[in-house]
């Protein structure tokens, strides 16, 4: 059975809070800074931690 629209952004939704939710306990960024990474890198794993370590440090 096809994904209905709203159910593609809500999964969407839902693995963007995960994402979140994983950058601040593995790098003390706050969740508005993840957001923000989020929405300029994508989804990228490695990237994310990357950047939000080295956000971190500065």
């Amino acid at each position: 059975m096809a994904a209905t629209k709203q159910e593609l952004i809500e999964r969407a939704r839902a693995q963007k809070e995960f994402v979140v939710h994983f950058l601040t306990r593995e790098t003390g960024v706050t969740e508005a800074q993840a957001r923000e990474l989020i929405d300029l890198i994508g989804n990228n794993p490695n990237s994310l931690l990357r950047e939000a370590r080295l956000l971190m440090q500065g």
